[in-house]
């Protein structure tokens, strides 16, 4: 396996060491990681019912007791 953020090669015995850096060959690696998603360069897609719909449901259900 390689380190996401460096490539570096991981041996097998990584997964098993309470370093706490895996995926990541160090400390550094997953902070630049950290320092990514806080950053906003990783998104999680958004599927697209959720796209089409974007009224808050509170909004919709003021909406529908309005009617009444």
């Amino acid at each position: 396996m390689h380190c996401p953020i460096c490539k570096r090669e991981l041996d097998d015995a990584a997964q098993s060491r309470k370093s706490g850096f895996y995926p990541f060959c160090s400390e550094r690696c997953k902070l630049i990681d950290l320092g990514r998603w806080l950053d906003g360069r990783y998104q999680i897609p958004l599927s697209p019912e959720e796209e089409v719909d974007s009224t808050p449901p509170s909004v919709a259900n003021q909406n529908d007791d309005d009617e009444l």
